[in-house]
């Protein structure tokens, strides 16, 4: 039996997020908020709750950052919580700043050490994930979601977060458990809203808030999600938890693929169409000018980023292949090309009033053609925009070089 005790986190859009933690407290369980937006003059507002008693904290953070929060205050406080025999339950009400998975992340891997009476260890020594819940606020959600909006022209949010309000928008519905649905948009916008979401969230049961005891009911009845990988694996399926692929509301799921590499240039010329009436893309590049090197391409709104995802399995050793997952090595047996090996693209696009045939007619023109793929020898020599990073809408050169990624994150 698994004696950690469980946590449930709620994300997303503020105001729901608080509603949540309302609806899912009772004895035994304690509330846990972190609000960020004293962020920028290094503090951060704390507030744990419990039956009985509310305790708020103002924390000094000396470098003002996300990660820091999570460092230096929740993760311990995760551990000192779990020592309490009056303690059930933690609920996380996260700040809107905070992506659910970077959460989940920390707690497993992060090691936390200091704490009185504990060995040095993650968080997730003492606690377990059994949900992810997001509040999503239904009449702006797929505007904040399919918009360029930078995070850090938003007040309270610091200067060199290069995060958008979409990409934080996705990412807190995506690796949901649950979603709950608050306001209510006209039925077309709730429609387009529903259809969104079953392919973003797949499997996640969706409920719209009432403000009755039905709400909390919805909430009982989550299922015990802690053994769900939640990890970033370019290699595992992009068409994760079955999604529907037939069209709905205008939204729909296009697949492509490919066992030939992307021209670099006719890519990058290509990349508008996945900003265009999309919501999201994301998937594996193989770049004919980056022969060894996986490249993980992901959209959120208006914009894009690719960068590296590891190494393809004809580039590895024989022992650093074997070290790779058995099922990663199985697919591309199925596939193994005598020249290329394992080398492929493979992208899902989340469209929404953009025109499949388009997509799809953008990606196989930007692919080498047929006399190109007969002179690999040549690829090297072809002028690359995305240089090891890009980064789009581009900046005043062709290619913008990411800042290094948050402690934890893989590029996105």
């Amino acid at each position: 039996m698994d004696t950690r005790t469980p946590v449930v986190v709620i994300a997303g859009f503020a105001d729901g997020v608080r509603q949540l933690g309302s609806a899912l407290f009772q004895p035994g369980t304690v509330l846990v908020r972190h609000d960020l937006t004293l962020l920028n003059e290094g503090a951060v507002t704390r507030t744990v709750t419990t039956v009985g008693m509310e305790q708020t904290s103002l924390l000094e953070l000396a470098h003002g950052c996300v990660s820091c929060t999570l460092r230096r205050d929740l993760l311990p406080l995760l551990r000192i919580l779990s020592d309490r025999s009056t303690v059930n339950r933690i609920v996380l009400l996260l700040d809107p700043m905070f992506e659910p998975l970077d959460v989940c992340a920390a707690i497993e891997n992060v090691t936390v050490a200091g704490v009185s009476g504990r060995v040095d260890a993650p968080a997730g020594h003492d606690v377990r994930v059994t949900a992810i819940v997001t509040a999503v606020g239904a009449p702006t959600w797929l505007a904040d979601a399919t918009g360029d909006d930078v995070l850090a022209d938003r007040p309270g949010v610091p200067e060199d977060d290069d995060r958008t309000l979409a990409q934080v928008t996705l990412a807190h519905a995506e690796h949901a458990d649950a979603l709950v649905l608050f306001g209510q948009p006209d039925p077309l916008d709730a429609a387009v809203l529903t259809a969104v979401l079953a392919r973003l969230a797949p499997g996640a049961p969706r409920h719209w808030a009432t403000g009755t005891a039905a709400d909390t009911a919805f909430l009982a009845e989550l299922p015990d999600c802690s053994e769900r990988p939640r990890g970033f694996d370019p290699h595992a399926s992009l068409l994760r938890g079955s999604p529907p692929l037939d069209s709905d509301a205008d939204v729909c799921l296009v697949e492509f693929t490919a066992d030939r590499p992307f021209h670099p240039e006719r890519l990058h010329d290509a990349i508008d169409t996945l900003l265009d009436g999309v919501v999201t893309a994301r998937g594996r590049i193989w770049l004919a000018t980056q022969r060894d090197q996986v490249l993980w391409l992901e959209s959120a709104g208006g914009g894009l980023r690719i960068g590296p995802a590891g190494l393809w399995l004809a580039a590895m050793t024989p022992e650093e292949r074997q070290a790779e997952s058995p099922t990663r090595r199985a697919l591309a047996d199925l596939h193994w090309h005598p020249q290329f090996g394992d080398r492929h693209s493979s992208l899902v696009v989340l469209s929404y009033r953009a025109d499949p045939t388009d997509i799809d007619r953008a990606l196989q023109w930007a692919l080498v053609t047929d006399d190109e793929l007969r002179q690999p020898n040549s690829w090297h020599r072809w002028p690359d925009p995305f240089g090891e990073w890009h980064e789009d809408p581009c900046a005043a050169t062709e290619s913008t070089a990411l800042s290094p990624t948050r402690e934890g994150e893989q590029p996105s």
